[in-house]
């Protein structure tokens, strides 16, 4: 009897070993991913249901081998919801791993210097995993849910990357690039020159912003911060066209006309004294700290080369020699 029992506990033994060997294999076998794909487990999903949903993909033949390492290896059933990025060679319980571990993918979204509040807005609802909350909000109720004391939400924002998950509401990512935007004007703010025409922080964004969309060439930034405040110590009007553009929106048309010259509106620094009363665009860190740290220059005029430069002149007849020569294709 011992023997019979000894024979049958080692006929035992060896077919769980067997039966573990074999399940083992399985897990460990590729799926068949052939390319770095996105899988994403649903809130309230179970194991099962992810192992069903496997199935339906051809992931999986069958789920027995899993739901038998499951047994053996009960943590693989703690999954968690995501979005989950996987490579193109993945086996089985790598799988699990990955989504036991929680580590969803981050998603990045790129927002350039000199871009506008709308251009941020559309690029937010045409980004894919972004959540869309702001389709029917007013600036102002947007401002309102940043609990912002602003009016206006054009260049409180700071351009850069931001990563993601999915699933993130676009609200969420703009809190972010205010709070950003805050922080380095405020650290510019307290680093600023002496003898700057600025009341606020605020009137600094607006510089910025209008340095921002003269020039993308940094060097020129400090430049044309020194020609803007020394046109405004002398009382003389900005003349800058970028401010036209905006203030015209929707009916720019791409040519600044002589009516839109002489169309006085607020934006309009050919008509008005002094500043816009908003900024007119995303500045970045750069142009914000060309607008506090302008550089020591004579100039008072510049005109653009059409090679992404600017010549810059002290006197009007410089001035409008330059203009004849880059814009008009006179000698």
């Amino acid at each position: 009897m011992k023997r019979i029992a000894f024979i049958l506990l080692f006929i035992i033994l060896a077919a769980g070993v067997t039966v573990y060997t074999v399940t083992v294999r399985h897990v460990d076998n590729d799926l068949p991913i052939k390319e770095s794909q996105f899988y994403t487990v649903s809130k309230g999903s179970s194991f099962n249901s992810v192992v069903a949903d496997l199935i339906k993909q051809q992931w999986l033949e069958t789920s027995l081998w899993l739901k038998l390492y499951s047994k053996l290896h009960p943590e693989i059933t703690n999954i968690k919801a995501g979005t989950y990025k996987l490579p193109e060679q993945l086996t089985i319980k790598q799988l699990f791993a990955i989504l036991v571990a929680g580590e969803e993918h981050q998603f990045k979204i790129t927002f350039v210097e000199g871009s506008t509040f709308k251009e941020w807005l559309i690029q937010l609802a045409e980004t894919e995993h972004i959540q869309s909350t702001l389709a029917d909000k007013t600036n102002q109720q947007i401002l309102n849910s940043l609990e912002s004391e602003h009016k206006h939400p054009e260049g409180l924002f700071f351009p850069d990357t931001y990563q993601f998950i999915s699933g993130t509401k676009d609200i969420d990512i703009l809190k972010q690039a205010y709070q950003r935007m805050t922080a380095e004007l405020d650290e510019s703010w307290q680093g600023r020159a002496n003898n700057l025409p600025y009341k606020n922080a605020y009137e600094v964004l607006i510089m910025a912003s209008m340095i921002e969309k003269e020039t993308a060439k940094l060097s020129e930034q400090p430049l044309i911060s020194a020609v803007f405040i020394t046109r405004l110590a002398k009382n003389m009007r900005l003349q800058t066209d970028p401010t036209i553009i905006y203030g015209l929106g929707e009916r720019y048309t791409g040519d600044i006309t002589y009516a839109n010259l002489r169309e006085k509106t607020a934006y309009n620094t050919y008509r008005i004294n002094g500043m816009p009363p908003t900024p007119i665009a995303m500045p970045g860190k750069s142009a914000i700290e060309a607008s506090l740290h302008p550089a020591n220059s004579p100039f008072l005029y510049f005109v653009s080369k059409g090679n992404g430069e600017h010549h810059f002149s002290t006197t009007l007849a410089e001035h409008n020699n330059a203009v004849n020569k880059y814009i008009r294709g006179k000698k």
